[in-house]
């Protein structure tokens, strides 16, 4: 996109090279100019990639239970449930539906919370759950929650994996680390090693893992990797935010050390464009989706540093399994059915997906 490409070109000719952090959250979320912003439809068939949501209702009922069975669980009376980042607002349509048929009592007590920084989003979704007016409220920060915070559920959906992140990659001669920044040749982004000092810091903070000596020695020279001072940043403030109850994310994701596997040579980065993926990041700004794996490691610790417990990190499968298991007689439809096999089949959803439970 011609406009919002003009944007980062003149960030650069100012500062020079960018990290590509600074990039990706140009690319993604710039008002009105950015991925997210531009495009309402950016999932399923019609879309450039599919995620859980895209399977069907089922999805939803199944969170619903379970979060019906964790309010109980822990006594809440005027239960809060908090979704980060809704997109188009269709799973919160599930969820609700789903309450509202099964548990109506619980239904006309609940607060459905939406945490949405964009206005553009923020009004696609008033318009998907307008039926539901009187029971979701949006917020546009952590900040801007009350401050009795939540007493409920916190939850998440492939949100994570969009936020920007740092690529740094590994200088075997010198032993040490430097970020990949973007630069601008002509009319094309270019990758660009950008100054090592606050790649140590971003590590010790931020990836769940300092890089003991013994493994770097064994990383060949341009190695790349990802760290995501957001997602920790996000799920910390979630953390303070939960007073009582469960915090949950879906998401692709990998433990700190699996970040270092020989074949991640090239990181996780990845670009979604008409359900194709790519390795450019850097090309056709703002037309095309841009993600890279969660690391669950260093969730886990902020979240236990906040004072959560950790529940366990499950597969998409194992988890909405358990669920299943503990449905009382359930008859399901072939609809239904249908969508679970797809939601848990190893090779389509149920191991792609890795699920994060703590609890306070």
């Amino acid at each position: 996109m011609k406009e919002l490409s003009e944007i980062i070109r003149s960030e650069i000719r100012a500062r020079g090279a960018i990290p590509f952090a600074r990039f990706m959250e140009h690319a993604l979320y710039c008002p009105e100019s950015g991925y997210y912003d531009r495009f309402e439809n950016t999932i399923g068939k019609s879309g450039d990639f599919y995620t859980n949501v895209s399977v069907g209702p089922l999805f939803g009922e199944l969170l619903a239970t379970q979060f019906v069975r964790w309010i109980e669980e822990s006594g809440i009376e005027s239960p809060r449930v908090l979704e980060a980042g809704a997109h188009d607002g269709r799973l919160a349509t599930d969820v609700l539906m789903s309450l509202k048929l099964v548990r109506p009592d619980l239904f006309e007590k609940l607060e459905y919370w939406i945490l949405e920084p964009s206005p553009q989003r923020t009004e696609l979704q008033k318009r998907t759950l307008s039926g539901h007016s009187t029971t979701v409220k949006w917020f546009r920060s952590w900040e801007a929650l009350p401050q009795a915070g939540v007493r409920g559920v916190i939850f998440s959906n492939e949100l994570l994996d969009a936020m920007p992140v740092h690529r740094v990659g590994w200088d075997a001669k010198a032993k040490m680390w430097f970020e990949w920044g973007v630069g601008a040749e002509q009319q094309e982004f270019v990758w660009v090693r950008m100054p090592t000092e606050l790649v140590p810091e971003l590590f010790a903070r931020h990836s769940g893992s300092r890089g003991e000596t013994q493994l770097l020695n064994l990383l060949p020279d341009g190695f790349t990797t990802e760290v995501c001072p957001a997602a920790v940043e996000s799920w910390r403030q979630a953390a303070l935010a939960l007073r009582r109850g469960y915090l949950l994310t879906f998401d692709y994701g990998l433990s700190a050390s699996e970040f270092f596997s020989p074949e991640r040579a090239h990181g996780t980065l990845r670009a979604y464009c008409d359900h194709r993926l790519t390795d450019d990041a850097l090309a056709r700004v703002g037309e095309q989706d841009l993600t890279a794996h969660v690391n669950f490691t260093a969730l886990q610790t902020a979240g236990e540093s906040a004072g959560l417990k950790t529940e366990g990190l499950f597969s998409q499968r194992e988890f909405l399994t358990r669920i299943a298991q503990k449905l009382p007689g359930a008859n399901w439809t072939p609809r239904q059915v249908r969508e679970f096999q797809t939601l848990t089949h190893p090779e389509h959803l149920g191991e792609r997906f890795k699920v994060l439970v703590q609890t306070r």
